[in-house]
């Protein structure tokens, strides 16, 4: 299958070291697959004419709480950025551009723009990949401040995580330090790509599922879980040999999955559709 120009551009943006994607370019390049006449730099200039606008606005002594605080009235109070607490499960929640265009996103697009500006201002500024919410927090050491891009930039702390937490699960929940972890930038675009992913899936739009699941496997090719729903998705879509290809990868990575056995009785079924 040939990749489409948008997913040329996106594969060869990952191929750089993880520090060096942009991973503005990679989202609007996930965006393009949806919008083929995207024009990633008009997006780009966008965060720039943003980065510019807030540096009229920043406060001479730049310290990280004085800098959030400033970030988050130039954000949502300016130019109202908010969280889609309405129909969250839209997938322009997810793209880039829209974003932009709506002012609307979900914790991690919303999330993205962030960190996009504070970047663009020298204020760096890292993602944390809190299982069921994303947030952000300042890349200054010793200050365990975080930011939660999806309800107006408002400033939390490790105890507040965990009552998040606790709540998201209707259950309390200890905190661990791996929930509160800097996630990477191949981490981070795989994490918008599941949102799309199970978005898609909801949907019944395999086609487009598909094409999450390819790109999650260009970042991550050896996940086994997304080798395993690209080939049950090849089996849905009617392309057998590559559904078989897939799934015996799978079995293969993890011959004691839980799975295994209707795995196996798929695979059964495609060899005597030959």
């Amino acid at each position: 299958m040939n990749f489409s120009l948008a997913r040329q551009y996106f594969y060869q943006e990952i191929q750089q070291s993880d520090e060096k994607i942009d991973l503005a370019k990679a989202a609007l390049y996930i965006a393009q697959e949806e919008y083929p006449n995207l024009d990633p730099e008009e997006y780009l200039n966008a965060l720039d004419t943003m980065a510019w606008e807030l540096e009229e606005r920043l406060p001479q002594e730049r310290y990280p709480l004085r800098m959030i605080q400033t970030i988050n009235q130039y954000i949502y109070e300016d130019l109202r950025f908010s969280g889609n607490k309405i129909d969250y499960y839209d997938p322009r929640n997810s793209f880039l551009n829209d974003v932009i265009d709506r002012r609307l996103g979900i914790p991690i697009s919303l999330a993205l723009v962030y960190l996009e500006v504070a970047r663009r201002i020298d204020f760096p500024m890292v993602g944390v990949g809190m299982p069921g919410h994303f947030l952000i927090r300042p890349d200054v050491p010793d200050i365990e401040i975080f930011v939660d891009a999806f309800n107006g930039g408002e400033i939390i702390f490790a105890e507040d995580c965990q009552e998040r937490l606790s709540q998201l699960y209707q259950q309390p929940m200890t905190l661990q330090p791996e929930f509160l972890a800097v996630v990477t930038n191949r981490q981070f675009l795989a994490r918008m790509l599941t949102n799309l992913k199970f978005i898609y899936l909801k949907q019944q739009q395999l086609q487009k599922t598909l094409g999450a699941v390819e790109r999650i496997l260009l970042l991550f090719p050896d996940l086994a879980l997304e080798l395993r729903d690209r080939g049950l998705i090849y089996y849905q879509l009617g392309y057998y040999p590559q559904a078989r290809n897939d799934l015996q990868k799978y079995l293969v990575k993890v011959p004691d999955a839980k799975d295994a056995s209707v795995i196996r009785r798929l695979l059964g079924e495609l060899a005597k559709d030959g």
